[in-house]
């Protein structure tokens, strides 16, 4: 998602772009992404519109096992303040949408951006947005700063139904979500003990009120996502290097999916640097990208501390200290898409 968005808005900016993609193609595969409404304006800065594909996220909840309603997510409150609703969609949707806006921008497959110095003999600005592992990273900035394990690993699928149940429900050290994603379908997610197998899941969630059951019933295992979930720790000292490498996205900032916040991290540095860069030239990269870094890294890490902190908090084995504290707050401070 970083890397696109900033092909996108380099590219609008004027910037000659190449996109180097480590893969052999675009993988269209995933779930659903919730977009803030900050997330939203950037992609609109960048060209991008994705109102046409996703749906408003209005209503949620926190509950127990047992369907007892812990907190409501503040959904409602975010629509106010912000004038529009957290939006979802399906990942395809946004990785179309943003390639259609890198208006010929090249994407290089099955190449890897570990060779910095070699990049940069060619070209002004190297942007790392290499994800968690990132070789760019890991060249400029060593490796203090590294992807760490937080203990649970996620399963994230679709199931072919809508639920009308929305929002997480907390169990001791695991954790089950469900979200709109298109008419007829539903995003789910769930988080597990690292080393839970496939055939295991199912029985994680056994007894757990409805439809968390079904929803796990009617969907094929074989179409499952399984990914551990990790963090970077330390956090980067500076998302800039050399004055001429910048990263963006999990390069820079990795977090637990807890806040639902990585994709729109993601997005909003990609515009904050192709605002930053845009009309500096070689002469003032330097100074743009400081410019970015100031605007964007205290920014992210907080993101990122407080989803570490609330995945601390979901996945506790005291549930009900945990419950009890969650019942006297009356809300929490995000929603997870």
């Amino acid at each position: 998602m970083g890397g696109l968005a900033a092909a996108a808005g380099l590219r609008r900016a004027g910037w000659s772009v190449t996109v180097l993609e480590r893969r052999a193609e675009l993988e269209r595969y995933g779930t659903a992404f919730g977009l803030h409404p900050t997330a939203q304006s950037a992609l609109e800065r960048l060209g991008v519109s994705v109102a046409a594909r996703a749906v408003p996220y209005r209503r949620a909840q926190v509950r127990t096992p047992r369907g007892r309603v812990l907190a409501g997510l503040p959904l409602e409150r975010i629509e106010r303040r912000a004038g529009r609703p957290e939006l979802l969609i399906a990942r395809p949707y946004l990785i179309d949408a943003l390639v259609e806006r890198l208006d010929g921008v090249p994407i290089v497959f099955g190449e890897n951006a570990g060779d910095v110095r070699g990049l940069l003999e060619g070209h002004d600005l190297v942007v790392g947005a290499d994800g968690i592992g990132s070789a760019v990273r890991e060249a400029c900035f060593g490796g203090r700063s590294r992807p760490r394990r937080v203990g649970t690993a996620a399963w994230i699928g679709v199931a072919e139904f809508e639920t009308g149940v929305y929002g997480e429900t907390w169990g001791d050290g695991r954790f089950f979500g469900m979200t709109p994603m298109e008419p007829g379908r539903t995003n789910w997610y769930a988080a597990v003990p690292y080393g839970t197998e496939a055939g295991e899941l199912r029985g994680c969630f056994e007894g757990w009120h409805d439809p968390v059951p079904r929803v796990l019933a009617e969907t094929d295992p074989a179409t499952w996502i399984r990914y551990d979930i990790r963090h970077l720790f330390p956090a980067l000292g500076s998302f800039v290097s050399g004055g001429r490498v910048a990263l963006v996205g999990d390069a820079a900032h990795a977090m637990t999916p807890n806040l639902g916040q990585g994709a729109c991290t993601a997005i909003l540095d990609a515009e904050a640097l192709a605002r930053a860069v845009s009309g500096a030239g070689a002469g003032g990269l330097r100074a743009a990208l400081r410019a970015y870094d100031a605007e964007r890294r205290r920014s992210a890490q907080r993101v990122a501390f407080g989803s570490r902190t609330l995945h601390r908090l979901v996945t506790t084995r005291h549930p009900r200290v945990r419950d009890g504290l969650v019942r006297a707050v009356g809300a929490l401070p995000g929603a997870r898409g």
